[in-house]
């Protein structure tokens, strides 16, 4: 069984400059990603002061959607599932999933490391028609010392979750820019990211470390950000399949729709 999956921080569905909204844009660039299941960070389920101000189909546009956007962008080909982290006067923002199988169960762990970051670990099982998947929805936080206790928390509702070695997706933005959690999360879940074994490769690089005896390194994409990619935020793990391909999507539309670009990846079940 394939399945193809994509991961993408959209900013809670506007601009980075200005606050332009992006919603109805998003909702055809994520069409483009052709996914079964995709990933979303920073998804809007409420803004009044946006419905009210963008919503308005008086002034001749309707630049916000009357649903929240994880329900929006899943239509009528998706099934959606959402996790509110972060609550305010006007509305909320968090995780959700997009998948084309149905969603069996879901739940949200509160990783909350402090007041001033709402965060939270969506979980939802699949039913796809081979086996149950379970997908988990990441948004870590902005702080190192934050992050490993937060990679702690995932990796105990992982363990607790799918304790019997089930086909397991991790994906998200982990904010993980040294790129210090990886390690950790291979040794304790038995996980890959989907970029470990497609990474660029060089046959002296890896005849000197063969001889000296050390392990080729990896390393994630760059994906922030989106304009020009730098930082290594967001991953794919994976664990119960096979990485048949995966890539970020870079170019001008992704560069005006979220400060992230989004990974997109082909899976096989192993």
């Amino acid at each position: 069984m394939k399945i193809r999956v994509a991961t993408y921080n959209i900013h809670k569905g506007v601009s980075s400059i200005r606050s332009t909204p992006r919603v109805l844009a998003l909702k055809k660039a994520i069409a483009q990603f052709d996914a079964d299941v995709v990933f979303l960070q920073e998804v809007q389920g409420k803004h009044d002061h946006n419905s009210a101000k963008f919503g308005d189909e008086s002034r001749g546009h309707r630049h916000w959607p009357e649903r929240a956007q994880h329900e929006y962008f899943a239509g009528d080909s998706h099934h959606s599932a959402y996790g509110m982290n972060a609550v305010y006067d006007h509305g909320h923002h968090g995780n959700a999933l997009l998948s084309a199988y149905p969603i069996g169960g879901t739940h949200n762990h509160d990783v909350s490391d402090h007041a001033y970051e709402q965060r939270g670990i969506l979980h939802c099982i699949l039913d796809t028609p081979k086996c149950q998947v379970h997908c988990y929805v990441v948004h870590l936080g902005l702080f190192e010392s934050g992050r490993g206790r937060q990679t702690q928390a995932l990796i105990d509702c992982v363990n607790a979750s799918a304790a019997n070695g089930e086909p397991v997706i991790i994906a998200g933005d982990f904010n993980d820019w040294r790129n210090n959690l990886s390690d950790k999360l291979r040794k304790e879940l038995g996980v890959v990211e989907v970029f470990d074994e497609l990474g660029a490769r060089s046959r002296l690089g890896d005849l000197v470390r063969s001889f000296s005896g050390r392990e080729k390194p990896v390393t994630p994409a760059r994906t922030f950000p989106a304009a020009l990619p730098f930082f290594r935020l967001d991953r794919i793990y994976v664990r119960g399949f096979k990485v048949d391909t995966a890539e970020v999507l870079h170019g001008t539309l992704w560069a005006k729709l979220s400060d992230h670009a989004p990974i997109v990846a082909n899976l096989k079940l192993a």
